[in-house]
């Protein structure tokens, strides 16, 4: 789903979210807990230059015989990935966001190079078939994307493979931001950011005048009264 979608949805005026950004050298992804009308899991990965993005209602899970519900949404740009904080009431997506998890990945197919990797990835994602590697801070090892039928064109299921990684434990219970520390709820109280409302740049004050300069301009105004 194109960002031309997202761009629609969103009122930058209201709501200033990155419009799109510079992709480093490797390739990013990352997970946003958001609490909106439902409570769910971002998935992101980037991809061409933006970020392609399914909303997980029940979040990631480590456990290979999970498997989670995961529709595609429209793609987000690329700088999104950092937001953490209060989207406002009225605005699309409205609710409390953290960075739940977030590395680098890769395609489980070796592929040299960035262009390649995604090249690969754009291929499978086309053909309903993603297999990556992800390198976070919570998630990594092997996962599957496979796009499923009965859900509508849009439903893909996310299963972890079984590798060293594999686990019965509950990721999900691990709650906090990789970036703040913060958990959804902290969030909401205190949040970081929020979108519509801009920070007020400082007053500019006026630089002291030194003493010495001061001094001489007091010794010249002195000396033009004295009588000749």
């Amino acid at each position: 789903m194109k960002l031309a979608e997202y761009k629609k949805k969103r009122s930058f005026k209201n709501t200033p979210e990155p419009q799109g950004g510079a992709p480093g050298a490797d390739l990013r992804f990352v997970i946003q807990k958001h609490d909106a009308s439902r409570l769910h899991y971002d998935f992101r990965l980037e991809m061409d230059g933006v970020l392609k993005s399914w909303a997980i209602p029940k979040g990631p899970s480590l456990n290979p015989a999970d498997k989670r519900l995961a529709m595609m949404v429209e793609d987000h740009p690329y700088d999104y990935r950092q937001f953490e904080g209060i989207i406002p009431e009225g605005n699309y997506g409205a609710g409390t966001v953290i960075v739940w998890d977030e590395g680098n990945y890769a395609p489980l197919e070796p592929a040299e190079g960035k262009k390649a990797q995604e090249k690969l990835l754009l291929q499978e994602l086309k053909a309903g078939s993603l297999k990556v590697v992800l390198n976070g801070k919570k998630l990594k090892g092997e996962f599957a994307l496979v796009r499923t039928k009965g859900w509508g064109d849009n439903a893909w299921l996310l299963i972890k493979h079984r590798d060293q990684y594999a686990s019965e434990t509950d990721i999900t219970l691990k709650d906090k931001s990789v970036r703040s520390r913060k958990t959804i709820e902290q969030m909401e109280r205190r949040p970081v950011a929020t979108y519509g409302v801009k920070e007020k740049a400082p007053a500019k004050t006026a630089k002291p005048v030194k003493k010495k300069a001061a001094a001489k301009t007091s010794k010249k105004v002195a000396k033009k009264r004295l009588p000749k």
